[in-house]
């Protein structure tokens, strides 16, 4: 039996990422799919699954108490119940799922998850891109096995005008606003990562969405900042 092992259901971008970026603390991998497509990561273990399993098989080969499970599935129905079935079978084992929006983020916590990280958005990119970073390595560390109020959100800038015309990568995110501003999605579905040569000469503009983490109080003070808190009041 594997001891501290991580499970990750998810074949796909978000899954595999996860997977890559945990291979630092964890040696026991294994990523799951519903179907048979095979990874070539010779660093982790794949196997297939499927959504009516009992989940005997997991009993058998890991120790579940020990173990972090990633519920990464695409489909949100999916994910949630995977969510709710996983956490039927193993009531003490930390189980870590992906949310596209609030209201997934909800279900997956009255599901039974033990914490749910936002995707913020459909492009697995954003996220690729995110987790490549050893900055936001550290900063998931901390979310995932800390036990800290960090919380990934993103929020819309509404008063571009209070950053004077400063260049996303100029700003002291954390000493000025207390947060960190990971990556930047603008209006027209682009995105890039805050420390990219390209943010160095992209000014902020009324429309942007900020990739943040932080605490829930600086967050909170971060959006009446930019406005956002405001405009939907």
């Amino acid at each position: 039996m594997e001891n501290s092992s991580v499970l990750v259901f998810g074949n796909n971008e978000y899954g595999i990422e996860i997977a890559k970026n945990v291979k630092h603390k964890h040696s026991n991998i294994t990523v799951f799919g519903l179907d048979d497509n095979d990874g070539e990561e010779k660093d982790y273990q794949f196997a297939k699954f499927d959504l009516s399993d009992h989940w005997d098989e997991l009993n058998q080969k890991y120790d579940m108490e020990n173990s972090i499970i990633f519920c990464a599935l695409k489909d949100e129905a999916q994910n949630i119940f995977l969510t709710i079935s996983l956490r039927s079978a193993f009531a003490d084992t930390t189980i870590i799922a992906l949310a596209k929006n609030d209201e997934d983020s909800n279900k997956l916590h009255m599901a039974g998850a033990t914490k749910v990280i936002p995707i913020v958005e459909t492009t697995a990119n954003i996220i690729t891109d995110m987790l490549k970073k050893p900055i936001v390595t550290q900063v998931l560390h901390g979310i995932l096995y800390e036990d800290s109020d960090l919380r990934i959100i993103q929020v819309e800038v509404h008063n571009a005008e209070c950053f004077g015309g400063e260049y996303p990568a100029d700003i002291n995110w954390s000493r000025d606003h207390g947060v960190l501003v990971l990556s930047i999605i603008h209006q027209d579905g682009t995105h890039e990562f805050i420390y990219s040569s390209k943010a160095k000469h992209n000014e902020i503009t009324n429309g942007d969405i900020f990739v943040v983490v932080g605490y829930e109080h600086d967050i909170q003070e971060f959006k009446k900042f930019i406005g956002e808190e405001k405009c939907k009041r």
